[in-house]
Formats: structure tokens, C-alpha cells, sequence
């Protein structure tokens, strides 16, 4: 398959009314490659799990974000190469201090009930993200963007009006940061700054997102939501670039099992699945249009409850070392996984832009060396034959994930005598449990909000709502702090690597590639955006040869 990215934000304006034209037509081509069209624009594809929320304000998970930028637009988006690019702003200035951004918002840009979308409508929606009644497991994002007080108001020791974010009038927006941070421009391509609809929120409450109820202002609206079966999202026609939308329907079918997945993709009723682990060279061999892998900047990892509800032996951080260095990593990136994905042994994935791996002692170590280091570690610390240790290891329904635990289960075992357990649970309950520190060893992943390091090492702040370990240092905190006003914040953010490192944070598996089954007459896909932050609204089906 060839995937197309001449489809781009910066030439969408251009295929107005002739897109109309294409859907009226079966044979039609595609304005800008010359393609000719399938006759039906819908696009499925497999999701995991199912969604915890759509609510731009209250998504915390990566299948979420996917819908929230169909239903609902930002103030800018990302092009197939991950820049940024006008969205419902048509741009913005900054400041000559870099403090404060003033958006320009486009006249055009309507609700799906016909309502404009005026700048009040930012204002309520990262007000609402920041308003602790909201309980957005997100608040803490409008601090790392950097909104001027948002971490004062997040925390209810401010009044809402004291953020950052003021309306002008109805079609200039200003938001003022506490620093400058280039990566800003990103940020509000993110759900937690998106606008929301008040009138709506105030009318339905808790259920506004549903489908009778929702009033968005992305390329889509919801039409069907059926929980732990299906979400499909139909175009909507009041979206002020929708002459330029091709594909008509966008359906994410919610299915647990990858293999169950892989059949109905085989079977022609799905666009594009995920490839289940280790079967990545087989389906590449068979299908070589179809298999596809790719960089993607998510970190597969575990981490430990280190709280006070957690086990007394991960507190020694000789144990949390041993346990790390037992992990064979390049068995689970060549054996278990093998679709691409890289070894880990730092949590930062190795693509972000401008991003230099720091030099990690166990990296350079043979797994030999690494093993025999761990063995000596645990015993220090007094476990062994004679006083063993055992773990339960949580992880949300999978197959891959549960591959992983057995791997890991069996190195924790084969090298140092430690018995793991392996539970699964459903999605929601999963989030639940490692919140609430109700585990030993969680599995976790954490993909790229923007893609700047700080991304990832803000999980490593003592305040992070998502450092579900608990984990604690001073000299971390200072230094991200710090990073925030750095003129070159890279040697900081590598000093906190080294420290996570240290002290065992976390056990970094492998750095995600996108490893997925993808039709060949899908187009267009932004395989080169490395936040895979992708927008059914740029995709097309192209007519079979």
C-alpha cells in the first residue's frame, strides 16, 4: 500500500465543493491525487477498549483523544508530519516575552446545532478542565501547557476567572503562560484545551455526550453509541470545512481479543486492526501491502506501588533495581512482540524530536551482566531461597499484555526465584486500580501528549495525577521545575532519565511502534505524524483496481 500524504490541512481549503462532487460520484477522483474513489467513504477500525469518556475535558486515554478530534476542533491541529496548523483559530501571535498568545478565530466555525464558535466557548471549556467540581483526571495538563495559574486553580486555591485564558471578543482568544515554552502551539491541539458547548453541559449534565444529546464542532458527529460493541461518528455539515471531507462514516468496533480482531480484518470488515505480538512477520510476509509497522511515541512500561498501601520489599530500592534488570527486553521486542518496537531501558521515547538518550549503565550491560546484578541486589536486600518474594502483576485485558506478563513473570522467576501472578481486568476497572494504588506491579503505557520530553518526565513529579507508583524525589521535582524557564532544558530533562533510572521508577519495556493491518485503498494516513494524532476527516477510501 502506498500510504498518501498529499492530503494535507494546508491544501484542504482547496478540495471545497470538489469533494461534494466526488460523494455524488462513483467514479469520481480525488481533487488532489488523481485517485479515484470508492463509492462508499466509511472508514472501521478496532479499538481495544472500551472509551471511559468522550468528554473532551474528562479523556484520559489515547482511543478517546482519537474520537475527541472527529467530534470536536481545537484552536489549531497537526498535519500528517505532526506540525501545527490552523484549526478553528486561523492562527495566532505571540508576545515579544513569549507569555501570551492571542488567537484569531475563524467566523466560520459553528456548532453542530448551528451556534457559532466564539472564543466564550474556549474560555468555558478550559475552565471547566481546570474547575476542580469538573474532577478532570487532565487538570494537571493546563499546567504543563503552562496557563498562567492553572495550577493554583486546578487545585481550588484560585477562582476560575484567574486562569490564563480570557476572550477578547467573540473571535480573539487570549491565553497567557507562566513561561515561555516553544511547544505551547501543540498543546491546544490537545481534548483538554478544546471548546465546549455550555448551553448543552448545563441542559444534559453527565450525559451530554450522548448521542441525542451532543452538540460538537469537529469534521463528525456522534450518531450511535453502543458501550463495549461500537462508537460511529457520521459527518457533520455544519463543520466549516466539511466540502472538504471525503470519508462519510467513521466506526470504532470495541474488541478485546487482537486475534478475533485480525479474522474480522481478514474477513474485509474492518479498514485497519492492530497485528497481535509476534505475528508481525508472518502477516508481513503474506501481506506485504497490508503490514505496517512504524515509530510511534508511546513507552510500554511497569511501574510499582510504591505508596504506603504498596508491598514493604518495593521500597527498597535494591529490589526495584533487581527486578528491572531481570527483564530480558530484547526477548519481548524480537520474540514476544516482534513488530519493530525498541528496547527500553529510559522512559522518553527515542523519536521525540530533539530528544538525546542519555547514557544508562544498564544499557550497555549484557543481559548476563544485567542478571547476575540483579541477583546480587536482591540478596542485599535480603531476599532469596530462603525468604522469597512474590508479586501479583495487573494489566487491562490483552493478549499482548498478557504475552509480556508471562515473559517477565518467567525472567523474575528463572533468575531471582520471584513468583508473579498475572491479572487481567476491564479497561475502566484497570484505570481505577492503578489510581487507587490497589496493585503491587501495574503494566502501564503512556503515549506523547506533544512532543517535547517533558511529556513523559512530568510522570515523574511528585504531583503528576498520572504517577500511579507514588514515586518521589526532590531532585526531580527541582529539576522539571527548573526545565520549565531553561533556555536549553536537555541536559535536565537527561539528568532526570539517569535519576529514574537510579532509583528504579519504573521498568522501561520497549518504545511502541505502530505495528497495524491496514487495507490498501485507505489513504493517506499520517504514518510520519510520530503522536499518531490522526483526523478521519484527511483519510479516503480509493476505488479497488
Amino acid at each position: 500500500m502506498t500510504i498518501k500524504t498529499a492530503l494535507m490541512a494546508g491544501t484542504a481549503t482547496a478540495l471545497i465543493a470538489l469533494a461534494g462532487q466526488a460523494m455524488a460520484d462513483a467514479h469520481a477522483v480525488h481533487p488532489v491525487t488523481g485517485q479515484a474513489l470508492a463509492s462508499e467513504q466509511v472508514f472501521t477500525y478496532r479499538v481495544l477498549d472500551d472509551f471511559p469518556s468522550i468528554d473532551p475535558q474528562l479523556i484520559q486515554d489515547v482511543s478517546g483523544s482519537e474520537v475527541a478530534r472527529d467530534l470536536f476542533e481545537g484552536l489549531m491541529n497537526e498535519d500528517a508530519e505532526g506540525n501545527v496548523i490552523p484549526g478553528v483559530a486561523t492562527g495566532f501571535e505571540v508576545s515579544d516575552d513569549g507569555l501570551v498568545y492571542t488567537f484569531t478565530l475563524r467566523d466560520t466555525a459553528k456548532w453542530s446545532n448551528g451556534d457559532p464558535v466564539t472564543a466564550g466557548d474556549f474560555v468555558y471549556g478550559i475552565r471547566r478542565a481546570a474547575d476542580p467540581a469538573t474532577a478532570s483526571e487532565y487538570a494537571w495538563f493546563l499546567e504543563v501547557a503552562g496557563i498562567l495559574n492553572a495550577s493554583a486553580v486546578t487545585a481550588g486555591e484560585m477562582p476560575l476567572e484567574e486562569l490564563g485564558v480570557r476572550a477578547i471578543d467573540d473571535m480573539t482568544l487570549e491565553i497567557t503562560i507562566d513561561a515561555p515554552r516553544p511547544y505551547f502551539p501543540q498543546t491546544s491541539t490537545f481534548p483538554t484545551l478544546f471548546p465546549a458547548h455550555q448551553a448543552t453541559i448545563e441542559a444534559f449534565g453527565d450525559n451530554w455526550t450522548d448521542p441525542e444529546n451532543i452538540v460538537s464542532n469537529g469534521a463528525y458527529t456522534l450518531s450511535e453509541y453502543t458501550p463495549q460493541e461500537k462508537l460511529v461518528r457520521v459527518r457533520n455539515p455544519m463543520y466549516w470545512n466539511n466540502d472538504a471531507t471525503i470519508i462519510d462514516e467513521v466506526t470504532a468496533l470495541i474488541i478485546n481479543d487482537e486475534n478475533a480482531a485480525l479474522t474480522r480484518y481478514l474477513a474485509g470488515e474492518l479498514n485497519m486492526t492492530d497485528i497481535p505480538a509476534g505475528q508481525y512477520p508472518r502477516l508481513k510476509e503474506e501481506y506485504p501491502e497490508q503490514a505496517i509497522s512504524f515509530p510511534n511515541s508511546c513507552s510500554y512500561y511497569y511501574m510499582f506501588n510504591m505508596s504506603d498501601s504498596g508491598p514493604e520489599a518495593l521500597a527498597d530500592v535494591r529490589v526495584r533495581q533487581a527486578l528491572s534488570l531481570a527483564v530480558d527486553r530484547d526477548i519481548i521486542v524480537e520474540n514476544v512482540l516482534a513488530g519493530g518496537q525498541r528496547a527500553a531501558y529510559t522512559f522518553t521515547h527515542w523519536a521525540i524530536p530533539g530528544w538525546e538518550v542519555p547514557d544508562i549503565p544498564m544499557a550497555n550491560m549484557t543481559q548476563a551482566e544485567r542478571n547476575a546484578m540483579a541477583v546480587e541486589l536482591l540478596a542485599e536486600a535480603g531476599y532469596g531461597a530462603d525468604n522469597p518474594l512474590s508479586f501479583e502483576i495487573v494489566y487491562n485485558t490483552s493478549d499482548s499484555h498478557a504475552a509480556i506478563a508471562v515473559a517477565v513473570s518467567q525472567m523474575w522467576k528463572q533468575t531471582l526465584g520471584v513468583e508473579a501472578t498475572l491479572a487481567n481486568q476491564e479497561w475502566a476497572t484497570f484505570l481505577d486500580t492503578r489510581g487507587e494504588q490497589n496493585y503491587e506491579v501495574a503494566r502501564g503505557g503512556w503515549c506523547a501528549d506533544y512532543a517535547e520530553p517533558s511529556t513523559y518526565l512530568d510522570l515523574f513529579t511528585t504531583t503528576s495525577s498520572y504517577n500511579d507508583g507514588k514515586y518521589s524525589n526532590a531532585e526531580v521535582d527541582a529539576l522539571m521545575q527548573e526545565a520549565k524557564l531553561a533556555s536549553d532544558p536537555l541536559p535536565l530533562y537527561q539528568r532526570v532519565e539517569e535519576i529514574a533510572a537510579a532509583d528504579a521508577a519504573i521498568i522501561p519495556i520497549y518504545h511502541y511502534a505502530s505495528v497495524r493491518m491496514m487495507s490498501e485503498n485507505l489513504e493517506n494516513w499520517p504514518t510520519e505524524n510520530l503522536l499518531q494524532n490522526w483526523y478521519s476527516r484527511d483519510l479516503y477510501i480509493s476505488a479497488s483496481e
